[in-house]
């Protein structure tokens, strides 16, 4: 990005695509929650900084799908600690202009690694959750499953009401696959195609991730990345906002109304 090249200017020039497009992908990860307050999964501020659990584990191993099928009550110590920090957590402006961007253009798909619920909380419907949601309770035995708002009086572990084996949350835990009916439905939404993609928040890391954005650009589909810091998409995205999600999203929200103002 050339020197002269202001972040008024690049919010401008993304107002300027969000507006001439129909379909639109937002990617998002841990960071466009982290000004909700919630930490994000390592580094500086992360919530698990430290290299073992109190019981030797990697938290890796702790909060992996073998150990919810062996000691389910190890799994449920640590996904209590991630329901804590989730706890009381609203959306930020930036689940909020997303929301509102789904209401205001033809459509607005959001594809999030996130299992707080924060874009649902901000109004978004037309939502991949990737790693499912905190939730979403289902039986480890049975077809039984539920929603409930918080873990808070929950045992633990919890115990399905008809079978009495233990509940779980429905979301991807480490060794585990992806759910096939979000794959599936990932898939049919990139075969559609997308006028423009957003990367907000997310560190790039798992290929299920980065592979919209690859294929957006060898479309020559534009792709906007929004995060503070550098991730293997900062090189193949055409504009790189080397912002937070809210302040990023406040500001393309004000562009946005600028340029409608102004046709």
């Amino acid at each position: 990005m050339p020197d002269a090249y202001s972040e008024s200017d690049a919010h401008d020039d993304v107002a300027r695509l969000v507006l001439a497009s129909r379909r639109i992908l937002f990617i998002t990860g841990a960071g466009i929650s982290a000004d909700s307050g919630l930490p994000t999964y390592r580094g500086v501020g992360g919530l698990y900084e430290e290299t073992l659990t109190s019981e030797g584990w990697t938290i890796e191993e702790a909060l992996s799908g073998a150990m919810m099928a062996s000691r389910p009550e190890i799994t449920w110590k640590y996904l209590l600690q991630i329901a804590r920090t989730c706890s009381g957590a609203e959306p930020n402006t930036a689940h909020r202009v997303i929301a509102a961007l789904e209401t205001a253009l033809p459509e607005v798909l959001v594809y999030t690694q996130n299992v707080d619920g924060l874009h649902a909380a901000a109004g978004s419907r037309n939502l991949i959750e990737i790693h499912g949601a905190l939730r979403d309770l289902r039986c480890t035995h049975c077809r039984f499953g539920t929603t409930v708002d918080n873990y808070a009086d929950l045992p633990i572990p919890p115990l399905c009401p008809r079978c009495f084996a233990p509940l779980r949350p429905a979301v991807v835990l480490f060794g585990e696959a992806l759910p096939e009916a979000a794959v599936a439905r990932l898939e049919d939404e990139l075969a559609r195609g997308f006028d423009l993609v957003f990367s907000i928040g997310t560190s790039g890391l798992f290929p299920y991730i980065v592979e919209p954005v690859v294929l957006a650009r060898r479309a020559g589909v534009p792709c906007i990345e929004i995060n503070p810091d550098e991730t293997p998409l900062s090189g193949i995205v055409d504009i790189a906002l080397r912002e937070r999600a809210a302040p990023a999203m406040g500001a393309l929200w004000s562009a946005l109304q600028t340029r409608l103002q102004q046709m």
